[in-house]
């Protein structure tokens, strides 16, 4: 399916690896030009090549670490220089260590809170007056489905995750005559170094091997299996065009039907 979306731009966040980089080949692959951020600018040159090569007319890695915030600011200038404007922005983010509820430190929450929400919300809001400009625009928010279903272990993830969702909704309202949509994909276990992250976190944690952590985690997923990357890309380049016009502020899960509620 042809989703109309050649000649658009889009900064991806977190693009070099994973689930970030799922959805910049899905965009690539849409005649999108790209700018895609990470820390290492070795491995981003090496993701924008292979953009690239899927088709993205452009394609440019610019580091940024979302716990900085000239840092982002200077992201999103280059990102408007290099395309000469953006019309989609995929927040897309790592997330914090495991953690229970009882476990939840001032500090933590302080440090995480900048990376999870100041940094993306300041992201979009240097983005928008372009968009509303140009009555055009695709914000998506790569989310987990903790903001559905908290997850076990990862009380700091699903605290301000949910700072996200309202965020998200709020924007959804104010800017959607703009002809901006703002959209949340709500993946649950899939194969990334993220999700390997998390049930290392886990293991040592609980004493146990990474793989059956891993194994244990599928026995609750119905499709008793993780997902894979190239499942989740292309739903991001779906909510990105203009046959998805009409949602907004909305969460769609990619899940294997994890989530349990209606």
């Amino acid at each position: 399916m042809d989703l109309g979306l050649k000649g658009r731009r889009a900064l991806v966040m977190g693009a070099s690896k994973g689930l970030g980089r799922a959805i910049a080949e899905a965009l690539a692959e849409e005649g999108v030009a790209l700018v895609i951020s990470g820390r290492r600018q070795q491995a981003l040159d090496e993701a924008a090549a292979a953009l690239r090569a899927l088709g993205a007319p452009a394609a440019t890695g610019v580091v940024a670490d979302v716990d900085d915030a000239e840092q982002m600011a200077r992201l999103t200038a280059a990102a408007e220089g290099l395309l000469g404007g953006v019309d989609i922005v995929v927040l897309n983010h790592g997330g914090p260590p495991p953690c229970h509820a009882v476990e939840l430190t001032e500090e933590a929450l302080s440090t995480w809170f900048r990376r999870m929400v100041l940094a993306p919300i300041g992201v979009v809001n240097r983005l928008l007056p372009g968009m509303r400009a140009r009555r055009w625009g695709r914000i998506l928010t790569v989310g987990s489905s903790g903001m559905l279903q908290p997850i076990p272990h990862l009380a700091l993830s699903n605290t301000l995750r949910a700072a996200i969702v309202g965020w998200n909704k709020s924007l959804s309202l104010d800017v959607a005559e703009d002809g901006i949509t703002c959209n949340i994909l709500a993946p649950g276990a899939i194969r990334t170094d993220r999700s390997l992250e998390t049930a290392r976190g886990i293991a040592e944690k609980t004493g146990r091997d990474v793989e059956e952590v891993i194994a244990e985690r599928s026995k609750e997923i119905p499709m008793r299996r993780y997902g894979r990357p190239e499942e989740f890309g292309p739903l991001a380049a779906f909510l990105c065009s203009d046959k998805a016009a009409y949602i907004t502020g909305s969460i769609l899960r990619v899940d294997g039907g994890i989530v349990r509620g209606l």
